[in-house]
């Protein structure tokens, strides 16, 4: 019983370590998880097409369920979406598993940066976690509690799927 289960575990290891995080052109991710800044948590989802090598492009949104208790906001201050850029670096790093992608995004906000990292246990399913900021925001003047919510660093995590 013993060798059947450490058999089982091998294999196991052997699928796991095959995983690859960006396959380059054609390759689709989508990733789902919690999204946590000052005054709110939320829930973010982004989608990922390959464009070449070592780019690709997609577009992300999330609403913020949770709100700090001085932070009266409306759909519109809860609510952003971004189209995105990133520059997957799995290939230049060496490792398949693991995809570290930083970039650039256009959002209903502002402009922004993130970069963010995947690790792939199988073919079809990993995690990931990403960290943005705004690099410029629309809205110069002095920004209310609820304007902040999405121009101003945030931090999501959560997993990622092959399509």
């Amino acid at each position: 019983m013993k060798k059947q289960l450490l058999c089982i575990a091998c294999l196991c290891f052997v699928a796991f370590a095959h995983a690859q995080a960006f396959k380059g052109k054609g390759d689709q991710k989508f990733q789902i998880g919690p999204s946590f800044q000052d005054g709110g948590t939320g829930i973010t989802g982004s989608y990922d097409f390959g464009a070449g090598e070592n780019i690709s492009f997609g577009v992300t949104s999330t609403y913020v369920l949770g709100l700090a208790d001085h932070i009266d906001a409306d759909f519109g201050d809860r609510f952003d979406v971004k189209a995105r850029f990133n520059a997957n670096l799995c290939s230049v790093i060496g490792i398949s598993e693991f995809d570290l992608y930083p970039g650039l995004s256009f959002s209903l906000k502002n402009f922004g940066a993130h970069v963010g990292a995947r690790y792939f246990f199988s073919e079809g399913f990993g995690v990931f976690a990403e960290a943005g900021l705004p690099i410029a925001k629309y809205d110069t003047g002095h920004l209310s509690p609820a304007e902040e919510l999405h121009n101003q660093f945030v931090f999501n995590f959560g997993a990622s799927f092959n399509l």
